[in-house]
């Protein structure tokens, strides 16, 4: 029988977006409540790679990032991103979301997403929730798979993630 190997702590992040840059701001004191401080935030980027939010949230969408510098277990991503819905109801008007909040985790080998929507390449794991591998590092940097973002894909993105990463790796 094989023993089980430590499960490494990693480190989470929100990925946020919203036609009102203003709500980035309101919604980081509730994110610290349950993430922990934070340790890096990303410039504004426009959001520009798909229309996918435009029907609920509009037009002129731009993408945040924050990260926090407590490490966790990589289990706690079920109550995390279920946190995040519960964030998004409370700024909602009309039914529909003025801020999509989407955290995940970055761990020396992939940066992990969360996401309500089942896909040939996400994984079940709650209540709810499913998982993707979108980013995998190798070979001194992050690469992507097919199915990764496009706005995932950019440089820009991966210097964030980079960051995180080498703040990980002097931690664990």
């Amino acid at each position: 029988m094989r023993k089980q190997k430590k499960i490494l702590p990693v480190k989470y992040f929100v990925g946020m977006i919203s036609g009102y840059v203003d709500l980035f701001e309101k919604v980081k004191p509730i994110l610290i409540q349950r993430f922990g401080e934070i340790e890096f935030e990303s410039e504004i980027f426009p959001f520009k790679h798909t229309d996918y939010y435009e029907k609920e949230m509009g037009k002129d969408l731009k993408r945040k990032f924050i990260s926090f510098k407590p490490l966790k277990k990589p289990d706690e991503i079920v109550d995390l991103k279920l946190y995040c819905i519960e964030i998004e109801k409370k700024f909602m008007e009309q039914g529909r979301r003025k801020i999509n909040l989407d955290p995940g985790y970055v761990e020396l080998s992939k940066v992990v997403l969360s996401t309500t929507k089942n896909y040939s390449h996400r994984i079940y794991l709650s209540k709810g929730i499913y998982a993707e591998v979108t980013l995998y590092y190798q070979n001194g940097d992050f690469r992507e798979f097919h199915y990764t973002y496009p706005d995932y894909r950019t440089e820009e993105y991966k210097v964030f993630f980079r960051k995180i990463r080498d703040s990980l790796k002097k931690e664990v």
